[in-house]
């Protein structure tokens, strides 16, 4: 018997709206945001850090690298890019796994880039290409491995890590098509489509045709890689199934795909497991990068 596809559409716009309003789903979003930042805190106060260095001409294509004090150089390099439905927060906010990771040897290189709907998606897409690609570029003057660039992202953030994952854009940012060795993506949209006919679309400004060619279900890993999926079990179905329809595409595809179970999550406070050492995220992401040395 063919297992059944989840369910991207559901039942009627206003349940398909519902699904998808991350915010909503959480009792007290204030209090999540202010765990971030928190958080970020705490990172930028305990690891050494070089601070908006400029990857494109745009004021928002900024990255910052929190490098391992006392690792051997060349470190391996965790970009991670932020969520906030590509509208909303800051890379300041993004860096909380960095005092578990750069105690692990790796650095960690959170990105920043322009927020709908000031640019458009596919602008988006393009800057964190780029900020890959000049990380690989820059990577001898700040001690950083090019060999070993690994992405991650949650929720709008695990999107963009999904399109950092896709072939076919390496050779127009002179990388090569292995550039990123690995992926995280924590509750992401992947099949972009079912959000044109809700309320996201006022920002995200998609017809459905733009909306496959920037999904990462239409543009796959390359066979082999290495791509760990996390869904918080207080999620909605909505990204839920989002995640689990991902998983599935890609396995056909041949990709390498780990989930790490986190039953006791919702959407925003899956992200804080990086930043505990011993949580199973964390000891999977840096098994991850450890299998590249």
């Amino acid at each position: 018997m063919t297992p059944r596809k989840p369910d991207l559409l559901f039942a009627d716009l206003a349940q398909r709206a519902v699904q998808y309003n991350a915010r909503a789903s959480v009792p007290d979003f204030d209090a999540c945001v202010r765990e971030y930042a928190e958080l970020a805190d705490v990172a930028r106060r305990r690891c050494a850090a070089v601070s908006d260095l400029h990857y494109g001409m745009g004021a928002a294509e900024r990255l910052d690298i929190f490098l391992p004090v006392a690792a051997r150089r060349p470190a391996p390099v965790f970009v991670f890019i932020h969520g906030g439905y590509w509208r909303s927060q800051t890379k300041e906010d993004a860096p909380i796994m960095a005092p578990a990771f750069n105690a692990a040897g790796v650095a960690v290189v959170p990105v920043e880039y322009t927020l709908l709907p000031e640019g458009t998606l596919a602008e988006t897409v393009r800057e964190v290409r780029s900020a890959v690609a000049w990380i690989h570029h820059h990577a001898d003057r700040y001690g950083l491995d090019r060999d070993r660039i690994y992405v991650g992202g949650s929720s709008a953030g695990g999107h963009l890590a999904g399109m950092l994952a896709a072939t076919g854009w390496q050779d127009k940012y002179r990388v090569p098509d292995d550039a990123v060795k690995g992926v995280l993506a924590l509750s992401g949209l992947f099949d972009l489509r079912p959000l044109c006919d809700i309320n996201i679309n006022e920002w995200l400004r998609l017809y459905p045709d733009q909306a496959e060619r920037l999904s990462p279900m239409f543009s796959l890993p390359r066979r082999g890689l290495p791509v760990i999926t996390a869904v918080g079990g207080l999620e909605t179905d909505g990204f839920k199934n989002q995640t689990a329809a991902y998983e599935a595409a890609c396995l056909e595809a041949g990709v390498d795909v780990t989930r790490v179970e986190a039953a006791h999550c919702n959407h925003f406070n899956l992200l804080c497991e990086l930043a505990k050492p011993d949580s199973p995220l964390t000891r999977t992401t840096l098994e991850m990068i450890g299998r590249g040395a």
